[in-house]
């Protein structure tokens, strides 16, 4: 599996009755509960956000991210807690006395069209506000009442967007982007039962990460279901909202996309374009996977439909049960099969792997013949009186070098050579690894990447790392075997920076 990064456009803090605009803070504040500084005797916000998937997209239709082993892609919005650092700020309040929430489901919505999910998109301004409160003071007004804004007060701004406005000359077709009561009629506004809801996150301490499932939505809207899109956003449910008497205010906070930390928010795609060759190891009876790779002036290069491949046993004859076998495109320019079942009478023997029907721009290519080493069943397996050991490795890795700085418009493909321990020649062929990546943040490692199966082909090991989505700063990579029961991490074989391009 792999993963692509997508990160916010824009984003806002709608608070419930409210001109204030807060869209340059760099924490969104989900409170509910009572506010003194409202007319109504509850009070609430909302936050929107839309995202850029224009990089993501751009992956799809030029081949790097390809579904063509029908493997779906999934999406996941993530956003990191304010409160998730430090289990001692559970039950705590924020300095501007709100008690932390706990015990609540947030939702993640889509903003409506004009007429719910018909009309015009309902585009917005971020604006350039950050203070939540006037003057910065929780009594200060800022309703409806009193809209007027201290001029010398440039951390605070009414501009749009926010409750009642989208922009400066139009407004939502329902304040606060829908009604939570469900109490309107006839075609004027939205009810909370009208909206699209994505998905739904229970918290039970409040110091949970967002982790929003947006498969469904976002892969409707790269193949083009779902058009007129101008964002999502998360609140409260409406039987929160809606609580009454209350003489607290609650909140939860979550890191913006205009934090100066490493948590900025976004939306994890992950996709598989593993590759598992077996051309070296390919054992009889069981299933093995053989690849076929494809490049233009050493760039990847797909051809124009996918290729078919016969067997061929070893006196190069097509065998009846392997002949006309589909392919896949699991990334550009890289081909799968799969054979299941292959034997011979005598084994090990030499079969040979046929690719045809290759063309690429409308010209036909030749057909394409490798050749593997069918190998016994049992040689797979070591079976005896004695105890395997667990084996201890080393690393090697060309592609990054040791404390290089990057720049984060590179794609890398970072090969490793994995080594039994204390020796420099022998390099092993078939090893269960995995590779992770993470920043530190000082005692705190920030998952960047979760442990993934490094690439394993016919001629060794590797895996991409594209830095175009990467916040700058300095990473490391750990690996990870297992052997004999044991799971072994090495630490930090790896330390690289990205750094910005001027």
């Amino acid at each position: 599996m792999s993963i692509h990064k997508s990160y916010f456009s824009k984003n806002d803090t709608l608070i419930y009755n409210s001109y204030t605009n807060t869209a340059r803070n760099p924490v969104v504040e989900l409170f509910f509960g009572s506010v003194n500084n409202l007319i109504s005797p509850i009070g609430f916000s909302r936050f929107i956000f839309d995202l850029d998937i224009t990089n993501l997209q751009s992956k799809i239709s030029n081949g790097e991210i390809s579904t063509g082993c029908s493997y779906n892609l999934t999406h996941t919005l993530k956003m990191t807690n304010t409160s998730s650092f430090d289990k001692e700020l559970l039950n705590d309040t924020w300095s501007n006395g709100r008690r932390r929430a706990t015990s609540f489901d947030l939702v993640l919505f889509r903003i409506p069209k004009t007429s719910g999910t018909t009309g015009d998109p309902q585009t917005w301004d971020e604006g350039v506000g950050y203070d939540y409160y006037k003057g910065n003071a929780q009594g200060t007004s800022n309703t409806v009442s009193v809209k007027n804004v201290i001029e010398t007060d440039k951390s605070f701004s009414d501009r749009p967007v926010n409750w009642f406005q989208r922009s400066t000359i139009n407004t939502w077709s329902q304040n606060g982007i829908y009604d939570n009561t469900n109490s309107l009629t006839g075609s004027t506004g939205l009810n909370y039962s009208g909206l699209t809801i994505v998905d739904t996150q229970h918290f039970e301490f409040g110091n949970e990460d967002i982790k929003f499932d947006m498969t469904n939505e976002i892969n409707s809207i790269l193949t083009g279901g779902t058009t007129g899109t101008s964002g999502w956003g998360i609140a409260f449910v409406p039987q929160i909202e809606n609580i009454s008497g209350l003489t607290e205010n609650y909140s939860v906070g979550f890191f913006t996309r205009h934090t100066q930390t490493f948590y900025e928010p976004f939306l994890e795609t992950n996709y598989s374009d593993l590759i598992e060759d077996d051309r070296n190891t390919f054992y009889e009876k069981r299933n093995n996977k053989l690849y076929l790779y494809s490049f233009r002036y050493g760039n990847p290069q797909s051809f124009d439909t996918n290729p078919t491949v016969d067997i061929l046993d070893p006196n190069g004859f097509v065998l009846p049960n392997f002949t006309g076998l589909t392919t896949c495109e699991i990334s550009k320019g890289i081909y799968e099969v799969n054979i299941s079942g292959l034997t011979a009478s005598t084994v090990p023997c030499i079969f040979y792997d046929v690719w045809k029907g290759l063309s690429i721009d409308g010209v036909n290519i030749d057909n394409v013949e490798n050749q593997f080493v069918l190998q016994k069943l049992s040689n797979l397996y070591q079976i005896g009186v004695e105890d395997n050991e667990p084996s201890i490795y080393g690393f090697d890795f060309y592609g990054i070098k040791q404390d290089e700085k990057i720049l984060n418009t590179d794609i890398r493909k970072v090969n490793v050579v994995l080594k039994k321990a204390y020796t420099t020649k022998e390099v092993l062929t078939h090893v269960d690894a995995e590779y992770r990546i993470y920043v530190r943040e000082g005692t705190t490692e920030v998952q960047v990447q979760d442990w993934t199966p490094i690439n394993r082909t016919s001629s060794g090991y590797y895996f991409m790392f594209d830095t175009r989505d990467k916040i700058p700063n300095e990473y490391f990579v750990d690996i990870k075997v297992t052997t004999d029961r044991e799971v072994n991490t090495y630490k930090r074989e790896l330390k690289f920076q990205i750094v910005n391009k001027k």
